[in-house]
């Protein structure tokens, strides 16, 4: 594939990327690298590595995010596939549905994210569809489930690929740095729908919102989450004040590897 000359970018400012797996493009704003003979990850570099996902199917292929600013990412996927591409979000926050949302005439969210629409989404020209829990997605040959994960945000949504046995979270577990935007309550109940979800497909990861090619949702993370979780409400471990915090997160707790950035309202 000729990918190199799409749109006649530049690559000498190209973002680096420490995933492995063939490089099938690479411009100023995102490289894409093959995960496996039908699925790709594009790293950009704006916001902390925002990852975005393109996965294929014998009849059509679903783009999963697009990123802060990533210029011709219409074009730049479809020299990747040449199949008609669904676009969905993880979330409604910018660095997932960025000024390139603009390039696709529809989009497919969460409900439960349209609160973000005015804030991150505000003038998007296309049209806006809603996710169903539990929907499937079918690309031909290849079939993705829907899963609803609130908690980053009211309606941060997962993708599943039962038979490829992985699936794509978006910032629902963090990348190892969780900003929690509701409560533990709703975060606990997340974490264990999700470990239902990884025991009974047998998922062995969950590529991340923010993938940098090592630090993908295991299993045990999940499971860690949950404790880490309990242990704040309990009280059994209390977060210490993050002056520098987002999102209005000032308390943050580290344990088992992970980092939840989360506030007084969460502890419920």
């Amino acid at each position: 594939m000729a990918l190199m000359l799409v749109c006649g970018m530049s690559f000498a400012q190209a973002p680096q990327s420490q995933i492995g797996g063939k490089e099938v493009y690479k411009g100023p704003d995102i490289v894409f690298h093959e995960i496996d003979a039908h699925t790709w990850v594009g790293t950009a570099h704006m916001m902390y590595n925002e990852s975005v996902y393109l996965i294929e199917g014998s009849k059509k292929a679903l783009l999963i995010d697009a990123g802060t600013k990533i210029e011709h990412l219409d074009k730049i996927v479809a020299g990747i596939t040449k199949k008609p591409v669904m676009l969905v979000a993880t979330h409604v926050h910018p660095d997932h549905t960025g000024s390139a949302i603009n390039d696709f005439p529809e989009i497919w969210i969460n409900a439960a994210d349209t609160v973000n629409i005015p804030m991150f989404m505000k003038g998007y020209p296309g049209k806006v569809s809603y996710l169903k829990d539990g929907q499937v997605i079918d690309l031909g040959g290849r079939k993705i489930n829907v899963v609803f994960v609130p908690g980053h945000t009211p309606g941060s949504t997962a993708f599943i690929d039962k038979t490829a046995h992985y699936g794509f979270s978006g910032d629902a577990f963090g990348s190892g740095n969780l900003l929690l935007s509701l409560d533990f309550s709703t975060l606990i109940a997340t974490c264990q729908k999700m470990d239902k979800v990884i025991t009974k497909d047998k998922l062995t990861k969950l590529y991340p919102g923010h993938y940098n090619g090592g630090n993908p949702e295991t299993p045990q993370r999940i499971k860690d989450m949950i404790t880490l979780s309990q242990d704040i409400l309990s009280g059994k471990i209390k977060g210490e004040v993050n002056k520098q915090g987002m999102m209005g997160l000032n308390l943050i707790v580290t344990k088992y590897g992970v980092r939840i950035n989360y506030n007084e309202k969460s502890l419920k």
